[in-house]
């Protein structure tokens, strides 16, 4: 079973996802890439706790009252992902790190392109910031939501309003 939320955000509407066990699956953007579906088995649900905790946590974030998340998350990736995206979140608010530094601090050298590709894939966003990743050479790239979106976030997160 996964249940299903839509509320608003100052980028765009967000779909939030919670398994069985109640936990954050997923935190998408809409129009992004890898954008679920809800399939017959979804259940729309606008009353769950962890549904309501995220979305009071999101408000703080947009409102500069939050630099980092308190959820209980369950993410569904290979354990490649699940490692890189472990480590989203030691990532300072308001700082970046590039795809080969982030490569180096899970101890996979010259893994830079996987850790895109993980990156790509990840079913958190905001929460699990891998909007902070960026090229070496400093340019935005590879962001599932969008360059502009990404843009936003990482404008937002370095205006100390």
């Amino acid at each position: 079973m996964t249940y299903y939320s839509w509320i608003e955000s100052p980028l765009v509407p967000l779909m939030l996802t919670a398994g069985r066990d109640l936990c954050l699956t997923g935190l998408y953007l809409k129009g992004q890439k890898h954008f679920p579906q809800p399939t017959p088995d979804w259940q729309e649900s606008t009353d769950l706790d962890i549904f309501n905790e995220t979305q009071k946590q999101l408000i703080e974030y947009f409102a500069h009252q939050r630099q980092c998340f308190d959820l209980p998350i369950n993410p569904h990736g290979t354990d490649f992902q699940k490692q890189v995206w472990q480590r989203l979140p030691h990532i300072p608010f308001g700082k970046t790190i590039s795809y080969g530094e982030l490569a180096q601090q899970i101890g996979q050298p010259g893994a830079a392109r996987a850790v895109g590709a993980a990156n790509g894939r990840n079913p958190l966003s905001i929460i699990v910031p891998c909007h902070r990743v960026i090229a070496r050479n400093g340019k935005l790239t590879g962001y599932a939501g969008g360059l502009d979106q990404k843009q936003w976030l990482l404008a937002h997160e370095a205006r100390l309003d």
